[in-house]
């Protein structure tokens, strides 16, 4: 999938600068930062979810 976002001329500018430290193509870096929000959020609601059902699992049994 393509996806198109605009970005202002200073984001532009930090988004290379920072591709420009790591070596890599701005693409690249942006793909990278939304590879890892999208990974870091399910992990988030992973955790979350697993500690609320362990938490409340007598709960849920009784109400079964």
């Amino acid at each position: 999938m393509k996806l198109s976002i605009d970005l202002s001329e200073g984001q532009v500018e930090r988004l290379r600068d920072e591709a420009r430290r790591l070596a890599v193509e701005p693409e690249q870096l942006a793909l990278a930062a939304v590879a890892d929000l999208l990974a870091s959020q399910g992990e988030d609601f992973d955790t979350a979810a697993k500690y609320v059902l362990e938490k409340n699992a007598e709960l849920y049994r009784r109400l079964a």
